[in-house]
């Protein structure tokens, strides 16, 4: 098991390409985290969810999703609460503090699904959540020691060296963590080190001498891990704002608070030709943007007042007027319309409010959760989609005449403006369909688009990370002590 030394030290990257590199030895991997948050999820074929962190790890050991990979997946919906789902369905609404509450009826769920995945693997490896050092939250764990301890797993330590302070982070952990949890652990990865990693050898005496801990290895930064998809906000928060592109054509995208499946940006990003510009709260979405994206949201009707708060419907009306395409994806697909109602408070406090009307559609937030893969055809470039759906609530009007998308080539989803300017739909992941991507780019603009397939450009991704880690990890060693020799 991965525990870090803090949020984002790197856990669920690190994950991923042990995994490959085992895959690529020839074992039966397979990835697990007890408990994730947050608001980047992925469809299971059997139509459940969970954390993207586990679908990209599933990818790199090439099996198919499963509930089981991430039995416990949170979605924050507000700054105290969040929808729990459980083993890929939805188990209710929690606040924070009544959740501290609820973990130890989910872990018999958690240990279920961790005995599904260890039956007939070679190597199971599982990912931590935030640090084992919040000791204050350790009564009733389920996402860090008190899993190890409960399934009887070694742990090693993960620390980031890039944000500093990484000696004290170690040791601090190891302090703070009971004499059985510190007996658990067996070693150390320090991980996104730059440059000449000799000048850290005596952070690495001094890490042993303190914690007796050996060091497994000392990651360098692998700058390959820009194709990977992200797996929640913190990845926004961390960006570098160079990383935006230089390309001609320009995606603007408001930061939304409860923003969702953000990964819908990474084959966009990943294109030479354009610009993907994360717009902050306070700052105005750029006047040069050709295209205004509206991506999903957890909180609908939070978010959509968050754009009105932020002026930035001023902005996208602006863009309107100037003749600038729209799109709307599942939550965004929603704000476009006349009017959102949540009448049963699915998402936050009930309410309804008046969308920014650029589509005529009205949007009634309840029912099923839809989550399902499905094939779909754009019905306005004819390109094939693969993608999925997965929301809740209803979408209906006049503009749903003219579809945006036909699933299975007879189900219509979404809709367009009578321009053409303006178009929405619940379809997550259409634009890493290759042909879609470049005939949508190449209606904005002729330029140069990347002809290699996104998917086979995040398997050469994983494969890269994999052969980073062979090179700077003690892989064997790490093997050692899954195997408990």
């Amino acid at each position: 098991m991965l525990q870090g030394t803090g949020s984002d030290v790197g856990k669920s990257l690190l994950a991923a390409g042990l995994v490959r590199a085992y895959r690529n030895r020839g074992l039966l991997v397979r990835p697990f985290k007890p408990q994730n948050m947050s608001n980047n999820a992925a469809v299971t074929a059997d139509g459940g969810e969970i954390g993207r962190a586990q679908a990209l790890q599933a990818k790199a050991a090439r099996l198919p999703l499963s509930v089981h990979m991430n039995p416990v997946l949170l979605k924050p919906q507000t700054d105290i609460g969040a929808q729990v789902v459980v083993q890929g369905e939805i188990f209710g609404n929690s606040k924070a503090a009544d959740y501290h509450e609820l973990k130890p009826q989910l872990m018999p769920k958690v240990m279920e699904s961790f005995g599904i995945i260890s039956d007939g693997a070679d190597l199971v490896l599982v990912e931590g959540a935030g640090s084992p050092a919040e000791v204050n939250l350790r009564e009733g764990d389920i996402a860090n020691m008190g899993f190890a301890e409960a399934a009887d797993v070694p742990v090693v330590l993960v620390a980031d060296i890039d944000r500093g302070g990484v000696i004290a982070s170690i040791v601090g952990t190891h302090e703070l963590l009971e004499e059985s949890e510190r007996a658990r652990l067996k070693g150390v990865i320090v991980n996104k080190f730059r440059g000449d990693a000799s000048l850290f050898e005596s952070g690495i005496a001094i890490v042993e001498q303190r914690t007796g801990l050996p060091t497994f290895g000392v990651v360098p930064w692998f700058a390959g891990a820009a194709a990977l998809p992200k797996e929640d906000a913190m990845a926004l928060d961390n960006r570098d704002r160079t990383d935006a592109g230089t390309g001609d054509i320009v995606f603007a995208v408001p930061r939304f608070q409860r923003i969702a499946n953000f990964d819908d940006l990474d084959p966009l990003s990943a294109e030479p030709g354009v610009s993907v510009v994360i717009v902050e709260p306070g700052e105005a979405i750029p006047a040069n943007a050709d295209v205004v994206l509206l991506p999903g949201s957890k909180a609908t009707l939070a978010d959509l007042a968050l754009l009105r708060d932020e002026g930035w419907d001023v902005d996208i009306l602006a863009h309107r007027r100037r003749g600038g395409i729209i799109v709307g994806l599942c939550g965004g697909y929603q704000i476009l319309g006349t009017k959102i109602s949540d009448p049963g408070g699915m998402e936050g406090e009930a309410g309804e409010a008046v969308g920014l009307g650029l589509l005529d559609v009205e949007t009634i937030l309840g029912g099923d959760k839809m989550l399902t893969e499905v094939d779909a055809i754009d019905a306005v470039i004819g390109a094939d989609v693969h993608g999925y759906e997965m929301h809740i609530g209803t979408t209906k009007g006049a503009d749903t005449t003219r579809p945006w998308m036909l699933i299975n080539l007879s189900r219509p989803e979404g809709a367009i403006s009578r321009d053409g300017k303006v178009m929405g739909c619940y379809l997550h992941g259409l634009f890493a369909a290759d042909e879609f991507r470049r005939k949508f780019l190449e209606s904005i603009r002729a330029g140069t688009f990347e002809e290699t397939a996104y998917e086979a450009r995040v398997e050469a991704a994983l494969d890269g990370l994999a052969d980073h880690l062979e090179q700077h990890l003690d892989l064997d060693g790490l093997l050692a002590v899954a195997r408990g020799s």
